[in-house]
């Protein structure tokens, strides 16, 4: 069973392919787009060394040569030294411009070898096939790519659109059980910034997508695609209504920095965080019932993801600290902070001119030093 969400761009529309089993299909749903059957493939190692040998038999079987570059895991990878060696080899391979990447791996390899498809020779074709939830839902479909800088998180990047996205449910399988929560925590965004119905469904049926149920999956998976498909259509470069995605990204991603964009706190806790948070915030500025922010910090909570700046590991940063990697979000203008804020589940908006001292009367709140 497979399912089919299409993002409807004019001139470079492309689906995603939801379902189990799809890698074994690479090569014959990749081969119509290649100019020449050759493509290089990008694998996270981990990844390339389980699955590698599926993926090379898929597209060996449709007459498709591939080279593959193996990158280490981990967020490091997404630095101006990564992508610099990705370039590196992709040149030493002889690519042309009519040849095609595959992203095989999580959102760190989706992101750098979409930036490296981006700039290579002026651009080049590129596929996604995502081996993580957080990945599956979110940064493999709407063209974002980039690579993070110590100023803070995807601030060199380029939008950068894929000719094909395949999520093989299957792959899943495999995925420690603290990424599968990682990714959960953005199918819990999709709910809460934009279909109350769908945060309904997630109350009564998120465990059974964490248990890797398949019916369940593949709605949670199917869902949250086809949502960001509809936000990414309407709204490709982020001017209106994509900026709704960033859905606890402002409070995540300053977080995220001052953890040191490691292992010690990944984007998807930081994310399940940074909407509990804006949750609490909207609800503090009176603009969300105190109940629903309940709502939302219970069902993060029962995923096992952090809801608090106390439940995060390490010392806990102080308000200003945050407030500075705030100052460096791209969503910022003209000095003033930028939030997606919520008037109750299903119900978010950009608030453009939130002031800082409001913001830091909150951090205090939340229990950041001063």
């Amino acid at each position: 069973m497979t399912r089919t969400a299409k993002v409807a761009l004019a001139g470079r529309a492309y689906e995603v392919v939801i379902g189990a089993g799809l890698l074994d299909e690479a090569g014959r749903r990749i081969r119509p787009l290649l100019a020449q059957p050759r493509v290089a493939v990008i694998a996270d190692e981990t990844v390339n060394a389980v699955h590698g040998p599926q993926l090379s038999q898929a597209l060996e079987a449709a007459g498709i040569g591939a080279d593959t570059i193996a990158i280490p895991p981990g967020e490091a990878a997404k630095s101006f030294s990564g992508l610099e060696r990705l370039c590196d080899a992709l040149l030493a391979l002889e690519l042309e411009r009519g040849d095609l990447i595959i992203a095989f791996g999580g959102g760190v390899v989706g992101d750098l070898a979409g930036f490296a498809a981006a700039i290579f020779k002026r651009g080049i074709d590129f596929v996604q096939i995502p081996t993580t939830l957080l990945a599956q839902v979110d940064s493999s479909v709407g063209g974002k790519t980039a690579i993070d800088t110590p100023h803070g998180k995807n601030l060199i990047g380029a939008f950068h659109q894929p000719k094909l996205v395949l999520a093989d449910l299957a792959l899943l399988d495999t995925l420690p059980a603290r990424e599968l929560r990682c990714g959960y925590a953005e199918v819990v965004k999709y709910g809460l910034l934009g279909d109350a119905a769908f945060f309904d469904w997630l109350e009564t049926n998120g465990p059974r997508a964490l248990a890797r149920e398949p019916a369940a999956l593949i709605e949670a998976v199917g869902r949250s695609v086809e949502m960001k498909a509809d936000i990414v259509a309407q709204d490709e470069r982020e001017g209106g209504a994509r900026a709704l995605l960033n859905l606890g990204h402002t409070f995540g991603h300053a977080l995220e920095a001052e953890s040191g964009f490691g292992d010690v706190l990944k984007h998807g806790e930081a994310v399940a965080a940074g909407c509990a948070m804006a949750f609490r915030f909207s609800a503090q500025l009176g603009l969300c019932p105190p109940a629903d922010a309940s709502r939302a910090e219970r069902v993060i909570a029962a995923a096992g993801l952090p809801t608090k700046l106390s439940d995060l590991p390490g010392p806990i940063p102080s308000a200003g600290a945050l407030l500075s990697r705030m100052a460096q979000d791209k969503k910022a203008k003209a000095g003033r902070l930028t939030f997606i804020l919520v008037r109750g589940v299903g119900r978010a908006f950009v608030a453009n001119d939130v002031a800082t001292e409001v913001v830091t009367k909150f951090l205090r709140s939340e229990g950041a030093k001063p």
